[in-house]
């Protein structure tokens, strides 16, 4: 007497383990290159935020507050009589402190009593002669901070950089980028 025919269609537990292993694996070494290049991408856009930063001021103090700077992130969103366009865009002009890409980004301005009402509004003494920008990770696993001031150089460190950042010049720690 013949026993049942089993049918052999489909995969055996030991096949089924075998290749939840190799997926673990490969899952396992591409994490940390993963990893690694959304910490890359994070920084590329906190720089690239810096630089919109620093040519907005420029463009601020040549158009608008004749050779003054603005003395924080609103002033610059805010656009001049005549224009819809203001200096920066929203996502970085909503607040004196945004987030943006896994960066908290802010900059300031020491008033000068010496400046002129600006023609975005803002009122005469309260524009800067210079100013300072920075960019602090949000996420412990990112080790690069990066700060800019009037002189347009960015500058990196391991550590944050914007507190000890002067308005103009070279700050105490960190290296210019490239």
């Amino acid at each position: 007497m013949k026993g049942p025919i089993y049918n052999q269609a489909g995969f055996t537990l030991l096949e089924l383990l075998l290749v939840c292993s190799l997926i673990g694996i490969i899952s396992a070494m591409a994490l940390p290159r993963l990893l690694l290049a959304r910490q890359t991408a994070e920084a590329s856009s906190a720089i690239a935020s810096l630089r919109t930063i620093a040519s907005s001021e420029i463009g601020y103090s040549t158009s608008c507050a004749s050779g003054f700077y603005s003395p924080d992130l609103p002033t610059l969103g805010v656009a001049p009589p005549g224009t819809n366009s203001p200096f920066i865009s929203p996502d970085l002009s909503y607040a004196a402190s945004v987030l943006k890409s896994g960066y908290t980004i802010q900059m300031t301005g020491t008033s000068s009593p010496a400046a002129p009402q600006t023609c975005n509004g803002l009122a005469a003494g309260s524009a800067a002669k210079s100013f300072k920008a920075g960019a602090d990770p949000g996420v412990p696993s990112n080790y690069r901070y990066f700060a800019i001031n009037s002189a347009n150089t960015i500058y990196e460190d391991s550590a944050t950089l914007y507190a000890a950042m002067p308005e103009v010049g070279v700050p105490p720690a960190g290296h210019p980028l490239q």
